[in-house]
């Protein structure tokens, strides 16, 4: 379990340096230059992700702390679904789904986190998806705070064309993960839950 915390910290700590130490990334950012700023980020980023993923994966055999009904994963895969659309809108052009979200990566995350608490009952899990949806709302407020203050700009509408290409690509992307991606990746099929 200390791997998984190890891992938690590392991977949201590097992921909150600017929410809770902006002044401490820029004088990284300076000292390292945006370059060698962006390589460092990198590869802790990676290196806190591996820590993660091996940490959860030691701590996934512990006493259940709690047990979801079965339709709880009906759920979960219903959501992920709402998540996977929100995640294609973000890496797209914005359409109104990204306008009307704002954040469309931060919501996926957050309803990833969501959907996943609700379908699982361990302690790893729950401290996992727990960590993560709290990262996200963190993440929201401090997003939103700095929009107010002018230091971010929300993405411009550019075509409804690309909500249809979000919907298109979270579909596809939800369906193979249901299929087959989930148990190949993850040891665990969304199915069988």
């Amino acid at each position: 379990m200390s791997l998984l915390v190890l891992g938690i910290v590392l991977f949201l700590g590097i992921h909150l340096i600017r929410v809770v130490a902006p002044g401490f990334r820029t004088s990284l950012i300076v000292g390292l230059g945006e370059a060698g700023w962006k390589i460092a980020y990198s590869i802790v980023s990676i290196v806190a992700l591996v820590v993660l993923i091996y940490g959860f994966g030691q701590a996934r055999d512990m006493t259940p702390i709690w047990s979801p009904p079965f339709w709880m994963s009906h759920i979960t895969i219903l959501l992920m679904l709402f998540a996977l659309i929100c995640l294609a809108a973000s890496l797209l052009p914005a359409g109104h789904i990204a306008v009307r979200t704002k954040h469309p990566m931060v919501l996926s995350v957050k309803i990833w986190a969501l959907a996943h608490l609700l379908s699982n009952g361990d302690g790893a899990a729950i401290l996992l998806f727990a960590a993560f949806l709290a990262w996200g709302v963190i993440l929201r407020i401090s997003l939103k705070r700095r929009e107010r203050a002018g230091e971010i700009t929300l993405r411009p509408f550019v075509s409804a064309t690309y909500d249809l290409y979000a919907i298109v690509i979270g579909a596809v992307a939800w369906a193979l993960i249901i299929w087959k991606l989930h148990a190949w990746i993850i040891g665990v099929s969304p199915l069988v839950m």
